[in-house]
């Protein structure tokens, strides 16, 4: 395992601590990158990975008591190490990559054309903490630390980073279009790489999700047979962990033991009732949904309806976003509370607008990446969309956010009638006979994304007095939330030469 966080954690937070796979008969290597912990160099971000993980797989190979077999494990940098060497020819023998990607504006840095607000910050002042504390400077070791205890960061945290840390490669992605190609790193692996027995585990609600699918389905573009897990994870909490399975995947591949029992391509927990179950990236989607509502959906949380594809949609809703008091973003995927939560408050709010379906009649599975597609217009040259999808428990005793999903919209196009987009986080869930589906649209989602000024400007922050109030115009009538395969899938028809 190579990471930057000092290797005396070993990514405990998610694994076994690396005693248990030497009990169980391992070498374990766990090694800082250049520039942390106690590693020599300067810190540089995924740029200097390439290089130096050459060097380190075949230094591992070299010690001793290797056998010259390796495997490498390890979640979010630590996964992207795996992926990451000059020299294919020193590729592991197995790799089991965990909640990461390969695209550093799509996997890591953004959302729906808006930078990753609270969890890039958060991150970003982690990695500088550790490099003012190699320079021995307490005092912004601690401003840094009071500053994400505080939540001060989500206001200050640029100037921070700027202050102390200011080549940190978390900065660098907030300087750049979350919209658009240009400047951002989209790592390659070759072939070989891809090819070799893979492991990848994601989580429903870790912001990496796609990323792993990505991997995934790029794994077996190459020819490689991986394995996919998805539970009903954050980033962090695992749930008692994957390290049984790891070590079955390990010693099937490192000491050619057969796994004890068949291992299914894919499986994935229900975000609905918890059970796991096998997937498939190719499930055919459900049916997809129309909106309806005669003007109340944004004040009263039950007006709004979802209808079945036979229905015509109808009526409009106004919506305005008041900076003052932006919507919250609260779990999900890209909370630094991540996970389920119960949001019926949120959507009493007049500023959210709600969308119920009626209570089921039978058990209907979600699978897939959801996708609102909805006609609108602003009177300011930026807004955002941020959407909610949740299961409403019989009786409404409970809403339980499922996915969330954002898209952000800047310039004088903004002020024109167009269809707009929204993916959802993918999801796999069960709606039970007698609970309701629901849609919730709002214009923020702080601080899960920065606050849009309504100045056709990126937004970098919370709401400040330049901020204006922005009113949205949503066009029912042709208005739609349908299910889709998984973004692994949709990449099969991808004209990309690097699958």
């Amino acid at each position: 395992m190579r990471q930057p966080y000092g290797r005396a954690i070993a990514s405990t937070v998610t694994s076994a601590h690396p005693h248990w796979y030497a009990s169980q008969g391992y070498g374990v290597a766990v090694q800082d990158v250049r520039g942390r912990g106690d590693s020599g160099g300067d810190f540089a971000g995924f740029a200097q990975e390439a290089r130096d993980g050459a060097t380190a797989l075949a230094w591992a190979r070299s010690l001793p008591w290797c056998n010259g077999r390796l495997g490498t494990y390890g979640f979010s940098y630590q996964g992207l190490t795996q992926l990451l060497s000059d020299d294919p020819a020193l590729a592991p023998d197995c790799l089991a990559p965990a909640m990461t990607g390969l695209d550093e504006r799509l996997h890591w840095a953004s959302e729906g054309g808006a930078h990753r607000w609270a969890l890039g910050l958060a991150w970003a002042l982690q990695l500088a903490a550790e490099t003012v504390r190699r320079r021995g400077n307490e005092v912004a070791w601690r401003t840094i630390q009071r500053s994400l205890r505080s939540g001060h960061c989500l206001d200050h945290g640029l100037a921070l980073l700027e202050r102390h840390d200011p080549g940190a490669m978390g900065l660098g992605w907030f300087s750049l279009d979350p919209a658009s190609d240009g400047g951002w790193t989209r790592h390659r692996p070759a072939a070989a790489l891809l090819r070799k027995p893979m492991l990848v585990v994601g989580g429903w609600w870790d912001a990496q999700l796609s990323g792993g699918l990505d991997l995934y389905w790029r794994s077996l573009a190459a020819g490689g047979k991986p394995l996919l897990r998805i539970g009903a994870w954050t980033h962090l909490d695992w749930q008692g962990g994957i390290d049984r399975l790891q070590l079955a995947f390990f010693d099937q591949h490192l000491r050619d033991r057969p796994p004890p029992l068949p291992q299914p391509r894919q499986r994935s927990a229900d975000l609905g009732s918890g059970l796991w179950s096998e997937t498939s990236p190719f499930a055919p989607p459900a049916p997809r949904w129309r909106l309806a509502s005669n003007g109340l959906a944004a004040i009263d949380a039950g007006e709004g309806e979802l209808l079945g594809p036979e229905e015509s949609g109808r009526g409009e809703v106004w919506l305005v976003h008041d900076p003052w008091r932006p919507v919250p973003g609260r779990g999900g995927h890209l909370g630094l509370d991540a996970g389920p939560v119960e949001r019926g408050d949120l959507d009493r709010r007049g500023d959210v607008a709600c969308f119920t379906s009626a209570p089921m009649a039978q058990t209907l599975r979600l699978e897939g990446q959801a996708e609102l597609e909805l006609e609108v217009a602003a009177d300011q040259p930026g807004f955002d969309l941020c959407g909610a999808l949740s299961i409403v428990r019989r009786q409404g005793a409970q809403v339980l956010q499922i996915s969330t999903g954002v898209g952000r919209f800047l310039g004088p196009e903004c002020l024109r009638f167009q269809r707009r987009r929204i993916l959802f986080q993918p999801l796999l869930a069960t709606v039970a006979p007698g609970e309701r589906l629901r849609l919730s649209i709002a214009a923020a989602a702080w601080p899960q994304i920065a606050v849009n000024p309504g100045t056709g400007e990126t937004p970098l922050g919370p709401a400040g007095p330049g901020h204006r109030p922005i009113t949205l115009q949503l066009v029912l009538p042709g208005a739609s939330l349908e299910l889709m395969p998984w973004p692994s899938a949709r990449l099969a028809s991808s004209s990309d030469p690097t699958l």
